[in-house]
């Protein structure tokens, strides 16, 4: 271990091997090192013995739930969107080789007190149950503006300078309701908040159209896509890919210090007694606790359950987001469910979870609303875990820390950071101009 790296990588969470993934593609000498003797950190996956020690503190769950090593539960249960920036990465590393991925099911949100597909093309508005008359028609032609939009083609701008009208002026130009943008905007361009509305409409359109066309790309009934056994595979996959380009993987190591200099930079990592050099750390919370804040905490419900959430058509696999106003909250909540369809549990058995950003210490009574629409469950576990951002000067200190998960079932948030990560440590933007066609998700 007395070697010298260009980077130490420690935990291996999703951000962290995607990181260590990208960095060893582009020639760095990558050392990754974690103190579980698993892969995944908080974004682990568990069989049902591990979950019932995590929740019931035994590992002897009962028999009619079927075998423990069918589970694959993740416990950061996140959708990706079929041509959205993770699924891009993918491509980019090649990891796509690694992995089998199955189209999901249905993307639906909640509204006015039911459950109902996502409208995201004009045809899909003239359907929707969510909307009155009219109320269609004005969406409809919003649609339509938003698939028509080019940015390169100033026709199609109807006069609007996106980089200067916001989001709120560009949907008061269609005359829609306060319900439809709740749908809009965080079912379909998926904000988390109403933040967006004062911002510039571009990326907000931009959010829209990468949702129609990952809808598109399937042929399914949503935008999303989700390897056959869940996202544990995908640590693996990334450690697999390292390997090939000569980064060294090491599970089971106690303690993981980080060293620093009389001037307050890392220089290497310790444990058990030996210290291997690096310019730079790369870490997710945990690893360097006094560098991080907390910021807030993430409460969730995982279910095991005998049937399909209700009112979802009988999707296998699906998101439902239950925007904040619709439950009079300050942040959404989302429940994901998946199935035997995707291996993540035995024949007949579903997997869901009702997650939301905690605004109160109760989670049994915050999550309620979600739980509620789950119709009967086998067993439900609750947790809350705390959210951390670095708060350190990675100028200063030669470490680049990620920020914890957030509640949403989708993985925008979490490659956004990814990227950014990226370019701070390399001082360079990714190139992600793939060829989307290279990862193809398993029909039926």
């Amino acid at each position: 271990m007395d070697e010298e790296y260009d980077v130490i990588v420690l935990g291996t969470g999703l951000k962290e091997c995607i990181l260590s993934g990208l960095l060893s593609v582009d020639g760095l000498k990558v050392l990754h090192m974690d103190r579980n003797d698993y892969y995944g950190g908080a974004s682990s996956s568990l069989n049902l013995t591990q979950l019932w020690k995590r929740f019931r503190g035994n590992d002897k769950p009962p028999g009619n739930l079927g075998s423990s090593r069918e589970y694959n539960v993740d416990m950061i249960p996140k959708f990706m969107m079929a041509n959205g920036t993770l699924v891009r990465v993918l491509i980019h590393t090649d990891v796509t080789k690694y992995l089998h991925f199955k189209a999901v099911d249905g993307s639906f949100v909640y509204n006015k007190g039911k459950i109902d597909k996502v409208p995201a093309t004009d045809v899909e508005a003239l359907k929707s149950q969510l909307m009155g008359l009219f109320e269609k028609r004005r969406a409809r032609k919003f649609f339509i503006f938003v698939q028509d939009y080019e940015e390169n083609d100033p026709k199609s701008h109807e006069g609007l300078d996106l980089e200067k009208v916001t989001a709120r002026e560009l949907i008061t130009k269609y005359g829609l309701e306060d319900d439809t943008i709740d749908i809009i905007g965080h079912a379909l361009a998926l904000y988390i908040n109403d933040d967006y509305l004062d911002q510039p409409a571009k990326d907000f359109v931009k959010r829209m159209k990468l949702y129609a066309e990952s809808l598109a790309r399937f042929q399914g009934g949503s935008p999303y896509i989700y390897p056959l056994y869940g996202l544990g595979e995908l640590p693996q996959a990334f450690a697999r890919l390292s390997a090939v380009y000569g980064g060294t993987y090491m599970l089971n190591k106690p303690e993981c210090k980080v060293e620093f200099d009389d001037n307050g930079k890392a220089f290497g990592v310790t444990s058990e007694g030996e210290t291997a050099k690096c310019k730079k750390v790369v870490c997710d919370p945990s690893y360097l606790s006094d560098k991080v804040q907390k910021v807030g905490k993430v409460a969730r419900a995982v279910c095991i359950m005998s049937h399909p959430i209700p009112d979802t058509k009988d999707s296998h696999s699906v998101q439902v987001i239950l925007p904040q106003k619709q439950l009079g909250r300050k942040s959404d909540m989302y429940l994901f469910c998946c199935s035997y369809a995707h291996n993540v549990a035995p024949k007949g058995k579903y997997i869901a979870f009702v997650l939301t950003e905690a605004e109160t210490d109760k989670p049994e009574e915050e999550l309620k609303p979600g739980v509620d629409l789950l119709g009967p469950v086998d067993e439900i576990f609750y947790e809350t875990c705390d959210r951390f951002v670095p708060t350190n000067k990675h100028e200063e200190d030669n470490c680049f820390i990620s920020t914890s998960y957030d509640a949403t079932t989708h993985f925008e948030s979490t490659v956004e950071d990814v990227i950014q990560m990226y370019s701070k440590i390399t001082g360079k933007v990714l190139d992600l101009s793939v060829d989307l066609s290279a990862a193809s998700a398993a029909a039926e």
